[in-house]
């Protein structure tokens, strides 16, 4: 679960770590009102669910209200594009307003969790700001690892040793050591999968200052988090993927042509490879999970044929605990609501086969069953006058 910058600022502050003053506003008034309130040269962040903002045009310093009126509203009728958006952006519906901060040296700070060692991996660099992937890249020696042992947490020394390698001197240092703490305690109480100050800064009054903050939340947590639904902006959602929600399906929409749906995680993404490898586009990523039931799937099908993309179906299912009959019935249930004359291919295997098979076969459907996952795959490219490409060795 992700949230925006202002958001996760606050929670900063709420742990004792330093951010610059600032507010959140909705609206061009708002702007100008909260420069006048600062008093100084600001800075207008756009809230987007993406980084990047910065090089995409969407952070602007202005130097009095009358400019801020302009800015505010400039990037609060606009998609904002960034690398990690695509082609389609996001809407600015939310700017964070903040005081400017003379800076004068720049890092990289973050604890994200390592699912190859199962530990949580603090990451720190010297070299902090916008380009850290590039630093990443091409110097990873400045970058500094600490994979945290979860029965000692992080230990005055632990700590010492990262502000060291940045190079701080004197007070900062024990201001870093507390900082970090403060960081691994907020992430073990938010139940959180990354916390990433980029950049974080020393000032020129010498204090150090997150300037920048990224917070994603573990999805399989949030029970034990209800205030947590309040944060979300759905605005930055997709629609259909605001509706898979309600369902309990995982949905991510795609920028191909080819609607899928599949049962376990692994198996769709399986699927959406050998759809690449035979020249095909998938619109989604749609797992319904192990045990869905008539209604489930059918919800499903109907968000597959709301995408206005779709141009064609390949389900893909290996009946365990949900029934093949299941899945037949689900999708004739779907296309009664919302008509359906795309091509749909369907592979299915496993418990009570042959009456799903029959289901389909009698639905009037434009509706092709095949027995393996590549025959699937080929047929619907077939269907969508792709051809397959050929891969190099």
């Amino acid at each position: 679960m992700n949230i925006h910058e202002y958001q996760a600022k606050e929670i900063l502050k709420s742990f004792g770590i330093p951010v610059p003053n600032g507010c959140m506003v909705k609206s061009v008034r708002q702007a100008e009102k909260s420069v006048e309130k600062f008093g100084c040269l600001c800075v207008l962040k756009a809230q987007i669910y993406a980084g990047g903002r910065g090089k995409a045009g969407g952070i602007k310093t202005v130097q009095d209200a009358g400019q801020a009126c302009d800015v505010a509203k400039e990037l609060l009728k606009k998609k904002l594009v960034t690398i990690q958006t695509g082609t389609h952006g996001l809407a600015v519906k939310r700017i964070l307003v903040e005081e400017t901060i003379a800076i004068e040296k720049e890092f990289y700070l973050s604890i994200t969790l390592d699912r190859r060692t199962s530990r949580y991996c603090l990451i720190a660099s010297a070299q902090g700001g916008i380009d850290i992937e590039e630093v990443a890249r091409t110097s990873p020696e400045k970058i500094h690892t600490l994979y945290i042992d979860p029965f000692i947490g992080v230990r005055d020394y632990h700590a010492r040793r990262i502000a060291l390698s940045l190079g701080l001197k004197g007070r900062l240092i024990e201001d870093c050591i507390k900082l970090v703490q403060n960081l691994y305690k907020l992430l073990l109480e938010k139940d959180c999968s990354l916390v990433e100050i980029n950049p974080l800064v020393i000032s020129k009054d010498q204090r150090l200052i997150a300037m920048d903050c990224k917070i994603n939340f573990d999805d399989n947590a949030l029970f034990r988090h209800p205030d947590y639904e309040k944060m979300i902006d759905d605005s930055q959602l997709d629609s259909l993927e605001i509706q898979a929600k309600k369902y309990d399906l995982a949905y991510i929409k795609l920028n191909g042509n080819i609607g899928c749906m599949v049962n376990g995680a692994g198996l769709a993404m399986a699927t959406l490879d050998v759809l690449k490898e035979y020249g095909g586009e998938p619109a989604n990523f749609l797992d319904v999970g192990g045990g869905a039931n008539r209604e489930k799937v059918a919800e499903a099908f109907k968000i597959i044929l709301k995408d206005k993309k779709v141009k064609g179906i390949f389900v893909n299912i290996f009946g365990g605990i949900m029934h093949c009959d299941i899945i037949a019935q689900g999708i004739i249930d779907a296309t009664k609501q919302i008509s359906c004359e795309l091509p749909i291919v369907v592979r299915m295997d496993g418990s009570r086969l042959s009456e799903g098979k029959s289901l389909l076969s009698q639905s009037g459907l434009n509706v092709e069953t095949v027995d393996t996952l590549a025959d699937g795959v080929a047929k619907i490219v077939q269907r969508m006058g792709k051809k397959r490409k050929v891969i190099a060795n």
